[in-house]
């Protein structure tokens, strides 16, 4: 299927990443294609028995949760236009998780809705999509299929959002990417702005700025993956200014089924969560996350571990992880995943989380 925007959409390279061999960037059904128009569809499906052991509370849950990536059906539209290739993608993604909180009420939003133009000169997208910074820090994590540490009640899991890496926002933008250019491949975009300063006029006289810089390469076997993103972005009102700015950054390397990947980031006045509408200050966090994972045949084990020091929110965190990922055949994976999640006041050193928690999981994909 010749659809260059989905190539390049975040869900297709969250999911192609995390299966490896079992999933092409292409997977997907497709409904039409002819004179140069295709429309294809697809999915994602998951569910985990989840168990924690509360060492605050000292309690044990035992739920039936959803995991780190939500279940989620996507549209893609693609039409060669002479030299120019239009396209387009919308995904819709919902928990599984509400159904005792708002019986018959289920919770969808919309994190992908954007357009694509694709020529000579590379792509301009336009709409909703995921944010570029800290973008591949997450698509690139072992565990993205995976459950990882605990998140809200009602929701998905955090996977090592908060633990490693802060969440890339979806967001509305114009961002431009160009072609690859020897393995390099650059995108800058213009993003909606966060209000991250007190107050009911809140003054945003820039867009938010992001770009990514990735390169990959292949040396002498050994698959070698490297990025470096940032975010920067101003907000006032009156006297009150917070400058907000983040720099993410990684690397990757994988050969005869072993792969070792180290990334990080550090900002200021920059959530270590997500991008949101709330008052911040101008403190730092950073964080980092190193992982190693050998696939053989069918199967793939992961070790995975993680920090966050976020003196803007005052908590200090780290996670540790050990998963095994089994495909069943390329559309169908089991997985069995043991967290150990700590979170602390950062100025008291008082515990605020300590969780043990074993998930169990089936993921249907098409």
């Amino acid at each position: 299927m010749n659809n260059k925007n989905l190539r390049k959409s975040g869900m297709v390279i969250a999911l192609a990443c995390a299966m490896g061999a079992s999933m092409g960037a292409n997977a997907a059904v497709e409904l039409y294609n002819k004179d140069g128009t295709s429309f294809s569809v697809d999915g994602y499906f998951n569910a985990f028995y989840v168990n924690r052991d509360d060492g605050v509370s000292d309690t044990r849950d035992s739920r039936i949760k959803m995991g780190f990536l939500p279940n989620t059906i996507g549209f893609n539209f693609s039409k060669e236009m002479g030299d120019l290739t239009l396209g387009a993608r919308s995904s819709f993604w919902t928990t599984i998780n509400d159904s005792l909180d708002s019986p018959t009420d289920t919770a969808i939003d919309v994190r992908q809705f954007y357009a694509t133009v694709d020529g000579s000169f590379g792509q301009v997208l336009i709409g909703k999509d995921f944010g570029l910074y800290a973008r591949s820090n997450i698509f690139l994590d072992e565990i993205l299929m995976g459950f990882g540490s605990p998140g809200v009640a009602g929701g998905v899991s955090f996977g090592n959002i908060r633990a490693g890496y802060p969440y890339p926002t979806p967001s509305a933008q114009i961002t431009y990417r160009t072609p690859d250019m020897g393995g390099f491949n650059i995108a800058v975009g213009a993003l909606d702005p966060a209000d991250t300063v007190t107050g009911a006029n809140d003054e945003n006289s820039a867009p938010r700025i992001e770009s990514e810089i990735t390169y990959s390469t292949d040396l002498n076997n050994v698959a070698l993956t490297a990025w470096l993103n940032g975010r920067y972005q101003s907000a006032e009102n009156g006297p009150n200014t917070v400058d907000s700015s983040g720099v993410g950054y990684g690397l990757k390397g994988s050969v005869a089924g072993f792969t070792l990947a180290a990334s990080g980031f550090t900002s200021e006045g920059d959530s270590p969560v997500l991008i949101a509408n709330e008052p911040l200050t101008e403190d730092k966090a950073d964080g980092f996350l190193v992982q190693g994972a050998y696939a053989f045949g069918a199967n793939k084990v992961v070790l995975s571990y993680g920090e966050t020091d976020a003196e803007i929110l005052n908590l200090e965190t780290e996670s540790t992880t050990v998963g095994f990922f089994h495909d069943i055949n390329s559309h169908f994976k089991l997985v069995a995943e043991y967290n150990m999640y700590e979170d602390k006041n950062r100025t008291t050193g008082v515990t605020t989380t300590d969780d043990d928690t074993i998930a169990l999981g089936a993921i249907v994909t098409f």
